[in-house]
């Protein structure tokens, strides 16, 4: 089993490159192990709304209090997105298991509170609770997933995580309607806690992660600002046109707490010693981009989600458990394509097509839902719901792939964090957003054919109610969601062409973890330079190879690596290939230092430990030149055993020690 050390910048390691020190590396069986608990976690998450949503009307009318009713769905969703990036920064300063652990406990205990609410106000707060541990959940399973295989093996594995996303969506209403019918609706939450504890044993078990330090300073002030900008923003796509008219003081008094606080909370981060939302990751492009695609794609994915079933319900005649049954070619088509998408990357280490691809493919899927009409069949419903579900298949994992690859491993979490919150963004504001679309459709539609009058009420209008309307009032009815509906696409659509522009820009960078090519590596040394004592076995030596890149990522070609021992004595020497690789060799398992210098950038140092086996370490250098000069060796001359440039090699060792 080798050791993966991370990325080490700079002569002198400090204290942010000790955190990137070692990557534990599992095998294929322990991976899927240790993503046993993980899929569990997960499942915990995305399968509660499924299972809850079926028991909102009878709660409402145990409870009462409907004017707090969507506060039951967006208190949940607004914790967690807020939540997402504090998660990910904890992660990275106290270690992820503990960090994902305790978010689990967290979601148990809200789950417990819910089930034990007397009435609404106590539901909404305590789903809030439940929402922040979700939050945890979520980035604390993908950051996990991040650390424990490098990302070239991390599309197969992520993958296999989307198949937690049908079991969601078929097995959660049905489980939801047994529970409200057979049981209680308190079961619909109670049901979380066996669950949890299985989730808690088997993490408990299966992860051997390193822990951190738990002394960094936390970014409290950051952390509350970030709570305050966000609530504002959701309050104000959730507000605006419906509870307070947009020109309304409350409204105004929103956009300006928005704007006041995301100043502020940048100002803050720019500062902050260990800022919860790191602004260096948003610097590199690919990432940048990254994240936009994963806010355009939950917010397709959410409206999604959101709105067919109001087609499928009020048009097509379909129940609401049927409803969220008739999702699943759109859920299946996700698990299938990102499930092929990840084995393709693992495979070819490419990954640039797919965001691509899938933009447009999600464009395809979003028009062809703006052309639905009244007389449209489930079957052709179906379809445009596979193409919808493989666009989204192609981004969803690769958008977190991109985003993990862009950043080293110190902030692993921090970035995770900030890309599923800017998913869960795009999913909080496409749903607020599209909301008022549909709504100001179906109205206008109505208005239209002079039919407000007739149907009274009609934006609370529910599916039962509807079939007892007379057939012309029923039909116009209908005409307005169809309306509403292909406005919310055609929306979606255009916003997905938007991603499809900005996925061209995006630059291919290697994935951490693939093996260098032999064309690539620096060739191996004659092996009688290091030829085995007699009393050990005639076995490959053991090796180090990676990638050297720039701090941003990038490759970086002809970088000159040398591997030295405790005393000083140089024991290999090369340059890394065209895409940043290399390859070197030692007499023996044992620690080492790895010196590389690249052309107007600043040497490295590295203490590393190589196996038996082959080492995997990857070098960045940063761009700011410190030092200049080069090291040239007469042709013809033999490998010295001794670095040339004494003086400056004891430099460097001193600044490892």
């Amino acid at each position: 089993m080798t050791t993966d050390t991370a990325v080490v910048a700079g002569a002198q390691p400090g204290a942010h490159q000790e955190a990137d020190a070692t990557r534990p590396q599992l095998s294929h069986r322990e991976i899927l192990v240790a993503m046993s608990g993980l899929v569990i976690a997960i499942l915990l998450a995305m399968l509660d709304n499924m299972i809850v949503a079926p028991a909102l009307p009878t709660i409402v009318g145990d409870l009462g209090g409907l004017e707090h009713l969507a506060w039951v769905t967006t208190g949940y969703i607004l914790a967690s997105t807020v939540s997402t990036p504090i998660w990910g920064k904890f992660g990275d300063l106290f270690g992820r298991k503990p960090t994902v652990m305790a978010s689990v406990v967290l979601f148990l205990i809200g789950s417990a509170l819910c089930g034990m609410s007397v009435n609404m106000g106590e539901l909404v707060g305590f789903r809030a609770v439940q929402g922040l541990g979700a939050g945890g959940l979520m980035v604390g399973v993908l950051s996990i997933v991040g650390e424990l295989v490098p990302p070239r093996e991390r599309g197969k594995y992520q993958g296999v995580m989307m198949s937690v996303m049908p079991v969601a969506m078929i097995g959660g209403p049905l489980v939801g309607g047994f529970i409200t019918d057979n049981l209680s609706w308190r079961w619909a939450f109670y049901v979380n806690l066996p669950l949890g504890a299985v989730a808690l044993a088997v993490l408990w078990v299966t992860l051997k992660l390193p822990r951190g330090s738990g002394r960094a300073v936390i970014d409290w002030t950051g952390a509350a600002l970030l709570t305050v900008w966000i609530t504002a923003l959701v309050l104000i796509t959730s507000w605006g046109g419906t509870q307070y008219p947009w020109g309304s003081w409350q409204i105004g008094g929103l956009v300006a707490v928005t704007v006041l606080g995301f100043v502020l909370f940048v100002l803050v981060q720019r500062r902050a010693t260990e800022p919860i939302m790191p602004l260096r990751v948003f610097g590199n492009a690919n990432f940048s981009l990254a994240g936009a695609l994963a806010f355009l794609s939950g917010f397709g994915m959410f409206g999604a989600v959101t709105f067919l079933p109001q087609f499928q319900q009020f048009v097509q005649g379909s129940s609401a458990t049927n409803s969220g049954l008739l999702l699943m070619p759109m859920m299946i088509a996700a698990m299938v394509v990102s499930l092929g998408g990840g084995l393709l990357i693992t495979k070819t280490g490419r990954y640039r097509p797919l965001p691509i691809i899938g933009s447009a493919v999600m464009a395809t899927g979003l028009g062809l839902f703006a052309t639905v009409g009244l007389d449209t069949s489930r079957t052709t419903m179906a379809l445009y719901m596979v193409v919808l579900g493989a666009g989204l298949g192609f981004l969803m994992q690769t958008t977190t792939l991109i985003a993990q690859n862009s950043v080293s491993l110190r902030d692993l979490g921090a970035a995770t964090g900030a890309s599923t919150f800017l998913r869960n963004m795009g999913g909080s504001l496409g749903v607020s957003v599209l909301g008022a679309i549909y709504t100001s459709r179906l109205t206008d539609s109505l208005v239209a054919h002079g039919a407000s009058g007739n149907l009274d009420g009609s934006a609370s209008l529910t599916p039962g109610a509807l079939k007892t309307l007379p057939a012309a009032a029923r039909h116009l009815f209908q005409q307005a969601v169809t309306h509403g509906i292909v406005g919310v696409f055609a929306w979606g659509a255009v916003l997905s062409g938007v991603g499809f522009v900005l996925a061209w820009f995006i630059r291919h960078v290697p994935l951490r973890g693939a093996a260098p090519t032999a064309t690539a590596a620096v060739p191996a040394p004659p092996a009688e330079q290091f030829a085995p004592a007699p009393t050990e076995p005639a076995t490959v030596l053991p090796a180090v190879r990676g990638y050297v890149r720039t701090v941003d990522g990038f490759a970086l070609a002809g970088g000159t690596l040398t591997l030295v021992d405790a005393h000083g004595t140089q024991l290999d020497l090369g340059r890394s290939g065209s895409d940043g690789s290399y390859l070197l060799h030692a007499p023996r398992a044992g620690h080492y230092l790895l010196i590389c210098a690249a052309a107007a950038n600043q040497p490295t140092v590295a203490r590393i430990s190589i196996g038996p086996g082959t080492t995997h370490h990857d070098v960045a250098m940063d761009p700011t030149p410190q030092a200049r000069g080069a090291a040239h060796r007469l042709p013809g001359e033999p490998l010295p055993g001794r670095n040339q440039l004494v003086g400056e090699r004891r430099a460097l060792l001193n600044a490892a020690d």
